[in-house]
């Protein structure tokens, strides 16, 4: 490099000099938070978000009516206020005068009615309309029965969005933080599939697109429109798509990301997990998380429609080895589906939680004995997993777990977007499956094997369980709900279309450059809450 000229660098000094002396404030360094979002996101249209890889930017560049503060619990969002009827039904959300979308566009209450018919219009196909059939004809409008403008959303006026329930549902406000409930700008929209592209996308969040190169990166930047901008402490994110686990570990430590954000179904490398604890204990986060991690029965294929068989296999597996030797966290055994601690719920457990492993592999191979295998006529099963060190971990313990039955298992693995296709699909046998609570709700970890859920990928079917569901979403006595729910979930534990494996924790790891990081249930963070150290 050549060296500056004295005349140069005199010229240089006395530029900045000047500019000191008539007020120009010297240039400031962008601040840029580097996340490894563990994940190619599918999509960033916020009504088609059903995982955390999506939600964790989703949630950044949208805004719904309410949002989750630090802690988890619901916060205004768009809306500065809202009042409930004495009768639980009708929701009148006032917006805030200052709302805008990213163009300067004003936020208006027919943004969100425009929004909320866009994900139960069945043409849309949305992610998971299901979350918000509290609202009444949510479900008939979703089915095609009826009209989109029969959905019960009226915008009253110009700042006053109306919602009315088909029941009263007092967890209503924390579907509302859904991706499902967050608004997006018509005429953007309607200018086609591109309208998600960086340049294209309007948003009303804090952070508005930047730049998305698949597999590379995604940046978002500060939305100067956003109401609160003049608060939101960092400039751009960057989201980085790496899922080889021990990389991005290795990448964090040497200072290439100041988080890494696990998620229900990608995290930590359990190996590398003791010194992390060790060597970084002020970085690495773990915390309760609502989320439960188990195997997906496609029950449509035989033999895995009898349900012996499901049985067998759920009896099978030795939970309390899976959490003391490979994940190693601090993650509980799971012998039912909703974790305990959830709101307004006793937890279900199987009735075989009590007997020691030894009796449930005897049990467990009666099962497979009457269901016409042993060891002349073994049960051969192909288990999916996406590409993932762990998830291969958990794959491998199993299908040794499983040869106490005489099973064979093949390990298919795929990357993460190509194994989240082949389980909506159908195309797999039996396929690894985290299902995180977006609420704090028991609903949130049952609803998804009612038949007609959008993402009951188990393709289950049972006509008790989907009156015990429906009743529930329209029961407003509270102790008569959860007995409804907990009778519901007594009956997918018997039928085993999810074989549940172990409650999850949340594992992150935080710079200390970070500031504002909250551990909470839900395992969701805001990066506008979030500053960073120079």
């Amino acid at each position: 490099m050549e060296r500056l000229s004295h005349s140069c660098a005199r010229g240089i000094l006395a530029a900045l000099m000047l500019a000191c002396l008539i007020g120009v404030p010297p240039a400031v360094a962008e601040t840029v938070l580097r996340i490894a979002n563990l994940g190619e996101p599918e999509s960033l249209d916020p009504h088609k978000v059903w995982n955390s890889r999506q939600t964790n930017i989703a949630r950044n560049l949208f805004e719904g009516l309410v949002m989750l503060d630090p802690k988890g619990d619901v916060a205004p969002g768009a809306a500065e206020s809202w009042t409930v009827s004495e009768d639980g039904l009708t929701y009148r959300f006032k917006l805030r005068a200052n709302a805008k979308w990213s163009n300067g566009d004003p936020v208006t209450a027919a943004d969100f009615l425009f929004a909320f018919r866009r994900v139960e219009d069945p043409k849309t196909n949305a992610e998971q309309p299901d979350e918000l059939y509290a609202i009444k004809n949510a479900e008939e409008v979703n089915a095609g029965k009826l009209d989109v403008t029969a959905l019960g959303v009226a915008a009253t006026d110009e700042r006053t969005v109306e919602i009315t329930l088909k029941a009263p549902t007092p967890y209503f406000p924390q579907v509302l933080t859904l991706g499902q409930a967050m608004p997006v700008h018509e005429k953007t929209v309607r200018l086609g599939a591109d309208w998600v592209k960086p340049g294209r996308m309007v948003s009303n969040g804090a952070y508005v697109l930047d730049d998305w190169r698949p597999y590379s990166h995604i940046r978002i930047v500060k939305n100067p429109y956003y109401w609160n901008a003049g608060k939101v402490a960092i400039d751009a994110v960057v989201f980085d798509p790496s899922d080889n686990l021990a990389t991005v570990v290795k990448r964090y430590r040497a200072g290439e990301f100041d988080i890494v954000y696990s998620g229900p179904a990608n995290d930590l490398p359990y190996d590398q997990l003791g010194f992390l604890k060790q060597n970084m204990p002020k970085e690495l986060r773990i915390a309760p998380f609502a989320t439960v991690s188990g195997f997906l029965v496609n029950t449509t294929k035989p033999p895995f429609n009898d349900v012996r068989v499901r049985q067998a296999l759920a009896m099978a597996i030795n939970r309390e080895v899976l959490v003391q030797r490979i994940t190693q966290a601090g993650e509980l055994p799971a012998y039912g589906i909703v974790p305990d601690g959830i709101a307004n719920y006793v937890s279900q457990k199987v009735s075989w939680a009590r007997m020691s492993q030894a009796e449930r592999d005897g049990a467990a191979i009666k099962l497979m004995t009457d269901a016409g295998y042993g060891p002349k006529k073994p049960l051969n099963i192909r288990l999916n997993h996406p590409t993932s060190e762990n998830r291969r971990r958990i794959a491998v313990a199993i299908a040794a777990m499983w040869k106490t039955l005489g099973v064979n298992v093949e390990l298919v693995q795929t990357e993460i977007k190509v194994n989240s296709a082949n389980l909506r699909q159908g195309d797999f046998e039996i396929g690894t499956m985290a299902w995180g609570g977006d609420y704090n709700d028991a609903r949130e970890f049952l609803y998804f094997s009612q038949t007609s859920a959008q993402q009951n990928w188990a393709r289950f079917s049972n006509l008790d369980y989907d009156r015990l569901m429906d009743e529930a979403a329209v029961t407003s006595d509270q102790a008569k709900r959860a007995q409804l729910l907990e009778q519901g979930e007594q009956i997918l534990l018997r039928e085993l279309p999810f074989l549940p494996l172990f409650f999850n924790v949340s594992k992150n790891l935080v710079s200390t450059r970070v500031k504002g990081w909250e551990d909470n249930l839900m395992n969701i963070t805001y990066v506008k809450n979030l500053s960073l150290e120079k």
